[in-house]
């Protein structure tokens, strides 16, 4: 991992009790950054249903998108049950995947 170095003022009373030394956990910045802006993109695709270009960009960095974190719609939660009610077949999963033609 690449080591970078930055100057940020610190307020005196900050510099005492850290003898001037403060590191920063990029990592755990990073995490919370991604996280306020998953945030942002998701407040307003909820107000507008709409994403910007640059928001997608960084959702498709991210594999993620807003609607990931709507509540499933009702209509979704009834078709499942009904699925899930219906009649099964146990098969193993390389049988699924001819049955996909992935095989």
């Amino acid at each position: 991992m690449k080591e970078i170095e930055f100057k940020v003022k610190v307020p005196e009373e900050v510099e005492a009790k850290t003898e001037g030394k403060i590191e920063l956990d990029l990592e755990f910045l990073a995490g919370a950054v991604v996280k306020l802006l998953k945030r942002d993109i998701s407040e307003r695709y909820k107000e507008t249903g709409e994403i910007t270009d640059e928001d997608c960009e960084f959702c498709e960095k991210i594999d993620w998108h807003p609607v990931d974190e709507l509540p499933l719609k009702e209509e979704f939660v009834k078709k499942i049950k009904e699925i899930e009610k219906g009649p099964h077949i146990e098969m193993t999963l390389g049988e699924l995947d001819k049955l996909l033609g992935l095989k």
